[in-house]
């Protein structure tokens, strides 16, 4: 068995163990009101962006995500979220080196000791959840984990789903499909950005992912017979009408959606093996992204 199949296998005691820590990392993470900045590359941006729209959306204050290439901390925040697994990606570090020094910054990190620790206010470490693999599971879903209970946000159906995305069979037809348009409404969205970029790094596999009201505006000239569109978000039954009618396979959601996320990194991992490929080092990427 591969390094990242028994990272994703070991998900369900990750986030045992970060909600057991919920009341120890609590002081570190944006208190209600609080204007919030969250910056990430790659796997952290995504989880960024979910954290962000649903903070907002649960009326805990104005929240941006940003790349942290294009971060705009020269706002006025009451505090940035650094999500950096590793702690050392190079724009991560640019980023919070140009952050107001007014603004209190918090690092959520795998790596106690890193620049990206030492550079924040306060640090939330996952040292748990941390990953030999280069392409990340476990720890992306634990440290979103945290954040969703920490705004209030139930995980339990997640926690329930987490059993069945593990254990279910996968679906003949995403295996064999051509390409895959991962697809998600709200923060889900952040989730299918992810669960594409999963499916490119292990298996360098074509993905696409979109708004599920984005969808119908071109990208659906893509679908068709010998490709798949998988939904992490209920879908209007027109838009399931129209995916149908291109003759392209559905998968509409049916767990929670981080659950979604983690049966989409089994289905990477095993495209990857179906196809060779090793995925615990997929070819021209490294753990961390530091720049000369």
């Amino acid at each position: 068995m591969s390094l990242t199949s028994q990272e994703i296998a070991s998900q369900p005691q990750c986030w045992d163990d970060v909600l057991d820590q919920l009341s120890a990392h609590a002081p570190a993470l944006p208190a209600k009101g609080e204007h919030v900045a969250v910056i990430g590359c790659g796997t952290s941006w995504f989880m960024a962006q979910a954290y962000a729209h649903l903070r907002e959306d649960s009326g805990h204050g104005p929240t941006d995500a940003f790349p942290a290439s294009a971060a705009r901390l020269h706002r006025r925040y009451d505090r940035i979220i650094a999500l950096t697994r590793s702690g050392t990606t190079t724009e991560i570090l640019t980023a919070l080196a140009s952050a107001d020094p007014t603004t209190r910054i918090t690092t959520i990190t795998a790596v106690a000791d890193s620049p990206a620790a030492k550079a924040a206010h306060d640090v939330v470490v996952l040292a748990g959840a941390d990953e030999q693999s280069v392409v990340q599971t476990r720890y992306p879903t634990t440290q979103l984990i945290l954040l969703l209970a920490h705004l209030g946000h139930s995980v339990e159906q997640a926690r329930q789903d987490l059993v069945t995305a593990l254990e279910a069979p996968l679906d003949p037809e995403l295996l064999q499909a051509e390409q895959i348009t991962f697809l998600g409404d709200g923060w889900h969205a952040g989730l299918a950005h992810e669960a594409a970029l999963k499916v490119r790094e292990a298996a360098a596999r074509w993905t696409e992912s979109y708004l599920v009201m984005e969808y119908r505006h071109g990208p659906i000239a893509v679908a068709g017979p010998g490709r798949a569109v998988w939904s992490l978000s209920p879908l209007p039954a027109e838009l399931a009408d129209r995916v149908e009618a291109t003759g392209a396979h559905l998968r509409r959601a049916q767990l929670d959606p981080v659950a979604e996320l983690v049966l989409a990194q089994r289905v990477a991992v095993r495209l990857a093996e179906d196809a060779g490929r090793d995925p615990d080092r997929p070819a021209h990427l490294t753990r961390s992204v530091v720049l000369a």
